[in-house]
């Protein structure tokens, strides 16, 4: 199975054809254009380097946030005609599940984005990469807190590298990821497991997910 995927919910905009779990190739960009400019010609050069058409993609694989609230709307509607046309199915895959997968083998992984103003995401996965609880919108400090019940973890992500010593400090011996970037690699071999279990929406029932309000909405209100 050739999977398209793609992530625009970080500052990198990230494209990759992977078979089944295998990535083939994979572009990741980041040039301060905006992934509106980007993400169609990066679709369109890594499938003419692998001397592929669209219609030979027989999967979609899309990150829907959390994150960047603008990458996220830019990545979900260029995927929702793409599928519909093609009549195939979508992996909708987190950013918290992108990061995740950076991780292997270990029995708590913690995915962390810097939300900005004392912020962040938080998802914590099994070694399997599912979700031991839902999803955290919250302060550090509280998520902290509910990631003191866990052991042997191992953290990821831009928050991971914002608040490392209070991680430190706060948790009984965490580990560090050395990456911390998402990719649509990940996104693809995420969006894969999602296809094995059977997880998989289309082009009417994908939807962005935010996990709190824009800072426009929040100013607004």
């Amino acid at each position: 199975m050739k999977i398209l995927a793609i992530d625009t919910s970080s500052p990198i905009c990230s494209v990759a054809i992977l078979e089944n779990d295998n990535l083939v190739d994979e572009i990741n960009l980041d040039d301060g254009r905006t992934h509106s400019e980007n993400l169609m010609p990066l679709i369109d050069s890594v499938l003419k380097r692998n001397k592929l058409d669209i219609k030979d993609i027989e999967m979609i694989s899309c990150s829907v946030g959390p994150g960047s609230f603008t990458g996220i709307r830019i990545g979900v509607s260029t995927i929702k005609p793409m599928a519909e046309i093609l009549n195939i199915k979508i992996a909708s895959v987190t950013s918290l599940e992108v990061l995740a997968r950076n991780i292997e083998n270990a029995e708590t992984i913690v995915s962390l984005i810097d939300a900005r103003n004392n912020q962040v995401y938080c998802g914590i996965f099994d070694q399997k990469y599912n979700k031991k609880e839902e999803y955290l919108a919250d302060d550090i400090s509280n998520v902290i807190e509910v990631l003191k019940k866990y052991e042997n973890i191992v953290l990821t992500g831009s928050g991971t590298i914002l608040h490392k010593e209070l991680l430190i400090k706060s948790l009984i011996s965490p580990k560090f990821c050395s990456e911390n970037n998402q990719s649509a690699k990940n996104c693809g071999k995420i969006g894969y497991k999602k296809y094995v279990e059977n997880n998989l929406c289309d082009s009417d029932t994908i939807i962005p997910i935010y996990l709190r309000k824009s800072q426009a909405e929040r100013l607004k209100k």
